[in-house]
């Protein structure tokens, strides 16, 4: 399911995100498959269709896709998992992430950081997730006023002018006169 650009995945997804990673298929023919499942959707009907034999599903698996990802999109069809594909492609980069120690995180700003401003929020990333590498999506958003709010999985951190005024608001209103 889609939640804005991020994708939270089912544990079904997870599952088979995970096995999907274990099965060490190269990452080239995972992305291969993500590109042909993506240009070209009427596969993705063809897959989800329960009208549609398993024969035929195999059969086109067998033509299109690459060959290490072939056994695992017979799976996904065979118990009818193809429905969650992009959620399954979702949790294997969550899983990609993880062993290559990426955090990754949204800002939203007004103005985009400098290079050592951004520096600066990937050392923070890193030393506070205890990863290698942090990758920051930077995201305009104007309703801020200023500042900027970095997003992390379910953590939060809003260092926005609007952020500050909601707060300052929130303890005026709980003070009573």
């Amino acid at each position: 399911m889609k939640t804005g650009d991020k994708i939270r995945c089912t544990l079904p997804a997870v599952t088979y995100g995970t096995v999907l990673y274990s099965m060490n298929v190269p990452g080239d023919q995972v992305s291969k498959t993500r590109e042909i499942l993506k240009e070209v959707p009427q596969l993705q009907e063809i897959f989800v269709n329960p009208t549609i034999s398993l024969k035929v599903k195999y059969s086109i698996t067998d033509r299109v896709f690459p060959e290490s990802m072939r056994n695992f999109l017979k799976t996904a069809c065979r118990y009818r998992r193809m429905d969650l594909i992009e959620e399954i492609f979702a949790a294997y980069d969550r899983c990609q992430d993880r062993a290559g120690h990426v955090i990754r995180a949204d800002l939203y700003c007004i103005v985009p950081p400098g290079e050592e401003q951004k520096k600066g929020m990937e050392k923070f990333l890193c030393e506070k997730y205890n990863a290698q590498t942090a990758d920051i999506q930077v995201h305009s958003d104007d309703s801020l006023l200023g500042g900027f709010v970095l997003r992390v999985g379910s953590d939060e951190y809003d260092w926005s002018v609007k952020g500050r005024m909601d707060r300052l608001a929130q303890s005026l209103g709980a003070v009573k006169v």
